[in-house]
């Protein structure tokens, strides 16, 4: 038996997008709960964080790649709002019409956004030349 290789650079993606699922709980304190105590960032954000800890621990077991925007993102968008919601709901937090809404693209945009800038930077990178005209 093979042991499980993690794929390269697994860990800062996953911190990436726990740090997009942090943003989604503040966002969601600071609109609806903020005279609430800092505790239920956790209850908020708790679903999202370990749905998106299992997508990516599902594809580094696959040793597929969590860093880009297709398929690996998509992967991760799809099962961080799936399960996300699934664990909410059975928390007991309640899925109204309006956070399905919100969570779905603000998940969306964060994480596949994060994704995105990462790509475009490494294209500007490989484009640019290694040195200057005239330099040695």
């Amino acid at each position: 038996m093979t042991p499980l290789r993690p794929t390269r650079g697994w860990l800062w993606p996953l911190a990436a997008d726990l740090a997009c699922v942090l943003a989604l709980a503040l966002g969601g304190k600071s609109s609806h709960e903020a005279g609430e105590s800092d505790w239920v960032l956790l209850a908020i954000a708790w679903p999202f964080a370990v749905a998106a800890g299992a997508a990516h621990a599902g594809l580094v077991s696959q040793d597929r790649e969590t860093r880009r925007v297709w398929p690996g993102g998509a992967s991760v968008v799809a099962v961080t709002y799936l399960l996300g919601m699934l664990l909410r709901a059975l928390s007991g937090r309640g899925l109204a019409p309006g956070f399905l809404v919100v969570a779905g693209l603000f998940l969306t945009a964060t994480m596949l956004g994060w994704r995105g800038v990462v790509w475009l930077a490494g294209l500007r990178r490989r484009r640019r030349p290694s040195r200057r005209p005239g330099s040695r």
